[in-house]
């Protein structure tokens, strides 16, 4: 068997142990028993909520199950093809068969990939907020050229974006956007980005053309669903209404609907801007809701505390993340050591290898350089 053929089915090997690792393969038939007795209890459906639980839990698993049995049976079956090709002396066969092992090595891949996101609310749609940080007018740039990056990336994935506020910059760019994403996983894969990235470029707004360094502030948070419990007191929040400023012209408002809720044990702002007050005490207040469930998250995920205690502010020696553009082209992540030299792809949105690293990293404990290493 040719190097590069074995070095797929190793890698196949691999994403195989990983999904037998996530699923507990040795006792999932047995729990795949116990869901099944429970689906047949007519009392079931009492509890709504506990029902469409079970359900869902059941089918990740029969997911999960089925993935790995059509991979493993895969890798077996193309396998014993190459082995009875080169027996035969059968180039087609051979050939056909290592075709078919690296296509499967892709898609072992992609459903290691998905096995990590099996987090309390990985699944759930997600807030994302962008705030421009040092560096003035270049850091408002930045902080649209990141906005940018990460709706090209859902739209890629077929999310649903839904601007929920912006607040423009003094000369150009953008101070602050937060979006809902909507989709399965949108959590799951954006709760890595949460952090400082930093930018270096020449700058466009510098009539030297020197190189300036921008930073920007990202924040995710999970969209609080109908399963998750988060009781605010009214007596914790101050709600506040102004008027919200828009691009001009006929439509600009004219009316305070503009809401802004502060909820004062934590400091915790959330603003939200859309026509109707109405709405936007709702998008407030689950966006508030969504905070203070990631601060649990945060206690119960030491991995994720400390990314969030190191975002901080954004500036020097907070940063998750470089991206040069000037003197050479490199975006790399300062916790996982990934770096690609394709700058242009992650900026329209090729974020899926940064976002990987990241979920391996908070899986296995490891960096990717550390595990390269063993």
């Amino acid at each position: 068997m040719r190097a590069e053929i074995q070095n797929s089915v190793d890698a196949i090997q691999k994403s195989l142990n990983l999904l037998a690792q996530r699923m507990d393969r040795d006792t999932a038939p047995h729990r795949l028993e116990e869901f099944n007795a429970r689906v047949e209890d007519p009392t079931l459906w009492d509890d709504p909520d506990a029902a469409q639980k079970l359900m869902r839990d059941r089918q990740l698993l029969v997911d999960a199950m089925a993935n790995y049995d059509r991979i493993r049976q895969e890798l077996d079956d193309n396998v014993e093809l190459i082995e009875m090709g080169e027996m035969e002396d059968d180039a087609e066969v051979v050939a056909e068969a290592e075709s078919a092992l690296l296509a499967l090595q892709k898609t072992a891949a992609q459903k290691e990939l998905e096995a990590l996101l099996d987090g309390e609310a990985d699944g759930n749609d997600t807030f994302l907020e962008i705030n421009a940080g040092a560096g003035g007018t270049e850091s408002c740039d930045w902080a649209n050229m990141l906005a940018r990056m990460y709706v090209r990336w859902a739209e890629k994935k077929g999310y649903k974006v839904e601007l929920q506020s912006e607040q423009s910059g003094d000369e150009a760019g953008i101070k602050s956007a937060a979006y809902k994403i909507s989709g399965h996983n949108a959590y799951g894969w954006l709760k890595s980005e949460s952090g400082v990235h930093r930018l270096v470029r020449i700058s466009p707004f510098d009539s030297q053309a020197k190189r300036h360094t921008s930073f920007t502030s990202v924040k995710v948070y999970p969209v609080v669903d109908d399963n998750i419990e988060i009781d605010v007191n009214p007596s914790d929040i101050r709600l506040d209404t102004y008027r919200s400023s828009g691009a001009g012209g006929q439509h600009v408002n004219t009316t305070d609907s503009a809401v802004r809720i502060t909820h004062l044990p934590t400091g915790i702002v959330v603003t939200s801007s859309e026509k109707s007050q109405h709405q936007n005490r709702d998008i407030a207040m689950k966006a508030l809701k969504s905070r203070l469930y990631q601060m649990e998250l945060d206690k119960r995920s030491a991995l994720v505390n400390e990314a969030h205690e190191n975002a901080g502010d954004a500036g020097w020696g907070n940063q998750i993340r470089s991206y040069v553009l000037q003197p050479y082209q490199m975006v790399k992540d300062l916790r996982t050591g990934f770096e690609t030299s394709d700058t242009k792809g992650v900026l329209d949105g090729d974020l899926d290898g940064l976002m990987a690293a990241t979920l391996a990293m908070a899986v296995s404990g490891k960096s990717r350089a550390e595990a390269n290493a063993e």
